[in-house]
């Protein structure tokens, strides 16, 4: 009898929550139609040559490539002179990258997806959405065959070529 009572509840909440629309729906809404008129009346840049997406495309290849050699830096926040941190490699990777996607869908009856929720790392952690930070993997000063990761609070400029 309970289960039959609970279940009864369930339904009436989910038949009671698709009636009204909240304020944010409505925004919504109003939003997309205000964007359909704008995108009638203006259309799409005339985009020919997609200069922008190929200058992307060919600097998330060149940063994919094996062995590359780069030298980091941070400004001396007192002086505003470069200063030397390590031979690295690569380019730095903000410190909130995350490896695998930052929220996964939540199922709230029957298989059906409600909202997305938190998803840890891999590691078990949750990374946040922003930080300052920055990791970057330096050449081991003591001529080891390893790299090793640095995390540098301050602003970084990693370089293919040594700077100033």
């Amino acid at each position: 009898m309970n289960r039959i009572l609970l279940a009864c509840a369930l339904l009436a909440a989910l038949v009671a929550c698709g009636g009204a629309q909240s304020s944010d729906q409505v925004q919504t809404q109003q939003q997309e139609s205000i964007l359909a008129e704008a995108t009638a009346q203006t259309g799409m840049p005339a985009i020919k040559n997609f200069r922008e997406r190929k200058l992307l495309k060919d600097i998330l290849e060149l940063r994919d490539q094996n062995g590359i050699v780069t030298f980091t830096y941070i400004v001396a926040e007192q002086t505003g002179k470069l200063v030397f941190i390590c031979n690295s490699i690569g380019y730095g990777l903000p410190a909130a990258t995350q490896y695998t996607a930052p929220e996964k869908p939540f199922q709230f009856y029957s298989g059906h997806e409600g909202f997305a929720v938190p998803q840890a790392d891999p590691n078990g952690l949750f990374s946040p959405a922003s930080a300052e930070g920055t990791w970057v993997l330096c050449a081991d000063p003591a001529g080891g065959a390893k790299a090793l990761p640095l995390y540098v609070e301050p602003r970084v400029i990693v370089s293919p070529f040594k700077l100033g």
